[in-house]
């Protein structure tokens, strides 16, 4: 009787462990929830942060974020969502715009929650006050565009370890085996999985930005081809 226990317990372990791993990925996070789960999920997950559904499509919510009204979409794939959009639900000029894009950039910078890639963020994606933004959308192609990657929920910590580690004057065996781990850990693929971006729309001469918050573990990489 104990090795039959013993079996089903195994077997039921195998079979969870799976929904366990999966359950405990470091993913995306707005507003505090993850971007993961059913699209009915997440809408109740929204409506208890605030948002109302609109009017006008049942699929979109509505409310203010960051200090500006929004429009907030859901993206899935296989029927999990692996994207919020959150859309400027007002169109403004291009003056405007450039302010709104630089103090969202410089907000994003100062946001201790993000890694900046590996070029200032401020000197490459920063729009010129000078800059033509008409002309470069309609004439150049450009694509106004920022994007950074929220901290993994260990990074704090490993990069305070790593920069004690390297205080030292010497380091012994165990502290270069250790160093080791750590840099790996804070360069590995996973750290570049939480992707958030914006960027900027035009339309009829007037702009708007939309915010992209991208579970990369859910997102199509062509399994179902």
């Amino acid at each position: 009787m104990y090795k039959i226990l013993k079996k089903s317990m195994l077997f039921f372990m195998l079979l969870i462990l799976p929904l366990t791993s999966y359950s405990q990925k470091d993913v995306t996070q707005f507003l505090g929830i993850s971007v993961d789960g059913s699209k009915s999920e997440m809408i109740q997950k929204l409506k208890a942060k605030g948002y109302t559904i609109s009017p006008y499509n049942r699929d979109v919510l509505v409310g203010e974020f960051n200090g500006t009204d929004v429009h907030i979409y859901i993206v899935t794939n296989n029927n999990k969502v692996c994207r919020i959009m959150v859309a400027d639900a007002n169109s403004i000029g291009e003056a405007d715009i450039r302010i709104r894009f630089n103090t969202l950039l410089q907000q994003f910078n100062n946001n201790k929650k993000y890694i900046s890639p590996p070029e200032s963020s401020m000197l490459k994606y920063n729009i010129p006050e000078n800059e033509d933004i008409s002309y470069e959308l309609s004439v150049k192609s450009k694509r106004y565009e920022a994007l950074f990657f929220q901290k993994k929920t260990d990074y704090d910590s490993l990069e305070i370890e790593r920069n004690n580690l390297l205080k030292k004057e010497t380091l012994n065996d165990a502290d270069k085996e250790r160093l080791t781990v750590i840099l790996q850990k804070m360069t590995d693929d996973s750290n570049f999985k939480k992707l958030v971006w914006f960027t900027i729309s035009e339309n009829y001469g007037k702009y708007s930005i939309s915010i992209y918050y991208d579970n990369e573990y859910n997102r199509a990489n062509g399994d179902g081809l």
